[in-house]
């Protein structure tokens, strides 16, 4: 009995020091500038042209 109430004060323990740690560790993000090449030369989706509709074909007898 005395085991199983150290483990479970070893446990609570661990618990609040991980919750002790997320809240006052140094968790703060790593700021950086990203740059991405944008293509401006891309056709405008209303000035390009559809396709043309396949004719419908005959489904061929027996």
């Amino acid at each position: 009995m005395r085991m199983l109430k150290l483990l479970v004060v070893l446990i609570l323990a661990g618990l609040i020091g991980l919750a002790g740690y997320a809240y006052f560790g140094d968790m703060a993000p790593n700021r950086r500038e990203v740059r991405t090449p944008l293509q401006m030369d891309a056709p405008a989706a209303d000035t390009a042209t559809p396709a043309p509709a396949a004719e419908p074909t005959e489904a061929s007898g027996g």
